[in-house]
């Protein structure tokens, strides 16, 4: 006779699992990107679109109190970044009040109400440079995590 509230037998992360975790995500050389650990945990529900599909496939059959760290390859995670996506803009379609300066990461609304970043790459005097491809593209990246919850 099987006791169903044993402890042992946790709920396994499914691909419509409601998960609340810890995670670190980093560069390869360990620089910081994103993360939870001096904060409350993330809770998403698996397929939702927060988490793209390769961090996601990290935590299938995972269960609460598992850790997990892996190196992801930029062809599973952002990409590689394309020459198609960096464009020239006027000068006059930036805000007057923010300094520009190369590197700065700026957020641009699109007709759908959406918001991209951009790195402004180069910059002139009537005309920016701006990198729209994602500020990770190109890049192994480190993601660890500990699962708190699985609904």
């Amino acid at each position: 006779m099987t006791n169903s509230t044993n402890s042992t037998s946790e709920k396994k992360i499914t691909a419509d699992s409601t998960v609340t975790m810890h995670f670190s995500l980093t560069l390869a050389d360990g620089s910081a990107v994103d993360g939870t650990q001096d904060g409350e945990p993330m809770t998403f529900t698996m397929g939702d679109g927060s988490m793209i599909a390769a961090l996601e496939e990290v935590l299938m059959d995972l269960t609460v109190g598992d850790k997990q760290q892996v190196s992801l390859d930029p062809r599973d995670t952002f990409g590689f970044p394309d020459e198609a996506n960096k464009h020239w803009m006027e000068r006059a379609e930036f805000d007057l009040d923010v300094e520009l300066e190369e590197g700065l990461l700026v957020e641009f609304g699109t007709p759908s109400g959406e918001q991209i970043p951009g790195i402004l790459m180069e910059i002139k005097e009537d005309k920016v440079l701006v990198d729209f491809n994602h500020p990770l593209a190109g890049h192994e990246v480190v993601f660890a995590v500990e699962v708190v919850a699985v609904k």
